[in-house]
């Protein structure tokens, strides 16, 4: 059992609990750039790290390369399978801890994660699997969200802290934070994105993240009637009050080779 065992259980339950998969396409251009960046060759053995519903690992395996993809939601696995089921590629998907990786030293050419492994708690703990699982001459790109864009502005606000000791996700948009934990193994380099989720009407869109997004689901469901209320319209405001250009997600991608 890890440090943060209890806090990793109630959030893969609670991501399990609604259909990530319908709200996904949201980060789709993501996807793409992360998996453009990372050059996929066939045959290369390819490990996705916090998967979701498997978007990222069903491009590597379009591409030609032979992914698994990982997950501590089982409600997600289970939906990327389906995805990869769908679309007729062979993409293997387990239940696995980001911070306890379930596979041999040195087993993966290639690591990717897309807005997935920044929110596991211990980073130190992903830093070091993320180096022990891959070869050497291998390749890591993961992407991680700048602080101050998206809807955590307005909703954040609304969420009970994290415990202190946990890391926040925020820090993985720090260049000296990233060297700190994998400059010693990895040459890294460093892209800032600048991104705009798709515009639309801010009602659709808080309906499709109250049901689709499991931690935005379980925030309004936590909330009295009032309170959700006055976050439904702040989150609507916000959103129409980019107009036709969209809510701003800007982004680092990261990548790096292991040494």
């Amino acid at each position: 059992m890890t440090q943060f065992a209890e806090l990793k259980a109630k959030a893969a339950a609670t991501w399990s609990s609604a259909p990530w998969e319908q709200a996904a396409y949201m980060l789709a251009p993501i996807h793409l750039h992360l998996v453009e960046r990372l050059a996929p060759q066939p045959g290369e053995r390819w490990l996705d790290l916090a998967t979701g519903s498997g978007a990222v690992a069903v491009l590597a395996a379009r591409a030609g390369a032979r992914p698994t993809g990982v997950d501590f939601a089982p409600g997600l696995i289970d939906a990327a399978r389906r995805n990869a089921d769908e679309k007729g590629l062979d993409v293997r998907f387990e239940v696995g801890d980001v911070e306890e990786l379930p596979f041999e030293d040195a087993s993966f050419d290639v690591l990717s994660s897309s807005m997935g492994m920044i929110f596991a708690p211990d980073h130190a703990a992903v830093a070091r699997e993320v180096a022990r699982v891959c070869k050497r001459g291998g390749r890591l790109g993961f992407t991680a969200w700048k602080p101050g864009t998206g809807f955590s502005l307005v909703t954040d606000k609304y969420r009970p802290p994290p415990p202190p000791e946990a890391g926040d996700s925020d820090e993985w948009a720090s260049e000296d934070h990233v060297r700190d934990l994998f400059g010693d193994t990895f040459a890294l380099e460093f892209e800032d994105v600048g991104f705009l989720f798709a515009a639309e009407a801010g009602g659709s869109l808080w309906e499709r993240l109250t049901y689709a997004v499991g931690p935005f689901k379980a925030l309004a469901e936590s909330l009295e009637p009032e309170e959700r209320e006055r976050l439904r319209r702040e989150v609507v405001e916000y959103i129409e009050s980019f107009g036709a250009e969209g809510v701003p997600g800007d982004y680092v991608l990261i990548r790096g080779r292991r040494e």
